[in-house]
């Protein structure tokens, strides 16, 4: 757990301080050009263009990656295996930092800029809505994908962990390596198993520190638990229509009007900025959660 809190205070200082150098160092090439090799390799009806083909992409890499964890638990006390924990971790976080591309949405000119600068938060090809409930949806698919999936399997399996996810994603989000139709389709369905545990959590910690009622009025919701329920995306919007209604509140019992408010004091997308604000407060609670059992273990 120290390696966990330790990895990510160092993932998200360089991602934040450094960005370019960050994207420099966690590039997946290799990963497309290993996809590619396999639609080369395999002909129709093959069991890579199968429902679990996926499971070729993953096995020689993560089967490398399992058994450098194992090897480097113990040499100098733990000590090479934490470097490789940090490293492992930081390479599969982001790739690019969240806060710096929402700040990039916040803060463009004009709207041409505004939609560029939007499309990072965006899937490659993807279509960029600047609604407010389309830009919190994106901010908290991001945070899932760059920070708590990785986060999660790291904490349950370790380098290995944080490997199979990051390596999930990028089977479903690369365009420069299209997968078979089938494959593609089970490469969906394996990252929303992935990713579920993690939307339970994320969404349990919004109810913490967001709105409680909004929250549960998402789990409410039929089929909020299933694979696809889209619980995290309903609760994200529903607890920043809140988040903004409360503010709203405060500055008219100052004598300001809602209008005013919206228009003069929270700027223009305020959704954006209340969502990526509570993004930051549940990573803030996930990792006082991670310290809370590094203490208890120093402890015991």
């Amino acid at each position: 757990m120290a390696a966990t809190l330790l990895a990510v205070l160092v993932a998200l200082a360089i991602g934040h301080l450094a960005p370019d150098i960050a994207s420099g160092l966690r590039q997946y090439g290799w990963y497309a050009n290993w996809l590619r090799w396999l639609n080369a390799q395999f002909p129709e009806g093959s069991f890579w263009r199968g429902r679990y083909g996926i499971a070729l992409a993953l096995v020689v890499p993560l089967l490398a990656v399992g058994l450098l964890q194992v090897a480097l638990d113990k040499p100098i006390w733990g000590f090479v295996g934490l470097l490789f924990d940090i490293v492992v971790l930081f390479y599969c976080w982001g790739p690019r930092d969240l806060d710096l591309d929402v700040a990039a949405v916040l803060d463009a000119p004009d709207a041409a800029s505004r939609r560029n600068a939007a499309a990072r938060l965006w899937p490659v090809g993807g279509s960029v809505q600047l609604d407010g409930p389309s830009l919190v949806e994106a901010v908290f698919r991001n945070a899932l994908r760059r920070w708590f999936g990785v986060l999660f399997w790291f904490c349950a399996l370790g380098p290995f962990g944080a490997l199979l996810y990051r390596l999930s994603v990028l089977a479903v989000e690369r365009d420069d390596a299209p997968l078979a139709h089938d494959t593609a389709s089970g490469a969906n369905t394996w990252l929303a198993i992935l990713e579920w545990p993690v939307t339970q959590l994320m969404t349990l910690a919004l109810a913490l520190v967001g709105n409680f009622d909004s929250v549960l009025a998402a789990w409410r919701e039929e089929g909020a638990f299933g694979l696809h329920g889209g619980l995290l995306a309903a609760a994200a919007r529903s607890s920043v229509r809140c988040e903004i209604a409360e503010e709203v509140a405060d500055y008219t019992e100052s004598g300001v009007s809602a209008s005013t408010a919206l228009s003069e004091v929270f700027g223009e997308l305020p959704e954006l900025r209340d969502a990526m604000n509570l993004v930051w407060r549940i990573l803030v609670l996930w990792l006082a959660v991670i310290a809370l059992f590094v203490v208890a273990g120093w402890v015991s």
